[in-house]
């Protein structure tokens, strides 16, 4: 298996495990607090939309949990 599928593999499942298990789940917070310093810095800088910032922001607070 390489490491892309890993990296896929890990994903899937924290997904799902945001999912079901919501606010209780150790992932969610982290990824809604990236997605909402995201969105201020959407807002805030010029050439970055709100919701381009959001999404990054929230990509990035995903990306520092399943990246290992």
């Amino acid at each position: 298996m390489s490491s892309n599928d890993d990296l896929a593999a890990r994903a899937k499942a924290e997904i799902s495990a945001m999912a079901k298990q919501g606010m209780d789940h150790p992932s969610t917070k982290p990824v809604l607090i990236g997605a909402g310093v995201g969105a201020v810095a959407g807002a805030l800088l010029p050439v970055v939309s709100l919701p381009l910032g959001l999404a990054v922001g929230a990509g990035w607070a995903f990306w520092q949990r399943i990246k290992k």
